[in-house]
């Protein structure tokens, strides 16, 4: 294999909402804090512990990633052992421009990940609430041809769905209505359209894709987009980057349910039981305006059950 030996690294974005000094710059440049919008709900930035525990899943399920790079805007977890050579921390200063700092959109912030310094060609991409569940070989995520595998939602959306859903009047949500959007921007440029919605869970890039994707193909919307200092209908979403790397053949396209890859509803779901009956490979622990402080209370000790030992990566 070709790509047998390649270096893979892994990218987390990490915030603490907690932190009074991130809260005055939010409110300063943004007017809010956090309300019950999709854009500045409290899940968007609360913390959890989860990166603790992403971490932990990745030592034990993914140890031959090369190094972890954690986007964070001037903030680090205090219990992040910064020592340890596959740990590094990336200020927003360090790859974004000055002119659009500070920047609390998560979707804007993802536009600069190709720029992280020292970041490998083939890379893997996570939000902090996401996990790995089983032991994965870089295979999972990239062929033998070296292309990423790109994972979408078993049962396909295609497009009479959204507009099923316009036609009824019901609005589709903030992230919903950016996946499809950047869809239906492939389509328009390339001609395919692809009738999934990503997994919401851990994804694969490679850096010359990516970066071309941001800084060429859909230059003018990342451009418009890099205002939005939070979320809002219009954005570009990372996922357009995914569905350009399938229509020009560099990348592979893999439709998964929910053994593969999981999205439990912190709100809704009682996570041991759902991971008891699927198992996944990996699931993400999404957190939403829906949730409330108290099923928050749920989070850490369910993850800390799941992964009880320390990892290097903690002081």
């Amino acid at each position: 294999m070709e790509y047998e030996n390649m270096d893979v690294d892994i990218v987390y974005l990490w915030v603490d909402g907690s932190d009074p000094e991130w809260q005055e710059k939010k409110r300063i440049f943004t007017g809010i804090v956090s309300d019950n919008s999709e854009q500045n709900n409290i899940g968007r930035y609360v913390s959890n512990h989860e990166l603790k525990y992403a971490l932990r899943s990745a030592e034990k399920h993914a140890p031959w990633i090369r190094k972890i790079f954690i986007v964070t805007d001037n903030q680090k977890p205090d219990w992040l052992n910064t020592a340890h050579p596959k740990i590094q921390v990336v200020d927003h200063k360090e790859i974004m421009p000055p002119e659009i700092l500070p920047c609390f959109n998560s979707s804007v912030i993802e536009y600069f990940l190709h720029k992280i310094p020292g970041l490998s060609e083939h890379f893997l991409f996570s939000n902090d609430d996401m996990f790995f569940n089983a032991n994965l070989s870089s295979d999972f995520f990239f062929a033998d041809d070296g292309f990423p595998i790109i994972r979408l939602k078993k049962k396909p959306f295609g497009k009479w769905h959204y507009r099923v859903k316009a036609l009824v009047g019901k609005k589709l949500g903030q992230y919903l209505h950016k996946v499809h959007q950047g869809a239906l921007t492939v389509e328009k440029r390339f001609g395919k359209y692809y009738p999934g919605v990503p997994h919401h869970n851990i994804d694969a890039y490679r850096k010359v894709d990516y970066q071309r994707a941001v800084e060429d193909i859909f230059v003018d919307q990342v451009k418009k987009s890099q205002a939005n200092r939070t979320r809002i209908y219009g954005d570009l979403h990372r996922s357009a980057f995914s569905y350009y790397s399938l229509a020009i053949g560099h990348a592979h396209l893999k439709y998964v349910g929910r053994k593969e890859s999981s999205r439990i509803l912190v709100h809704r779901h009682d996570f041991m039981k759902y991971i008891n009956k699927y198992n996944p490979k990996l699931f993400c622990l999404n957190d939403s305006q829906k949730v409330t402080n108290k099923q928050r209370e749920k989070i850490t000790p369910f993850l800390s059950h799941l992964f009880p030992a320390k990892s290097v990566f903690e002081k």
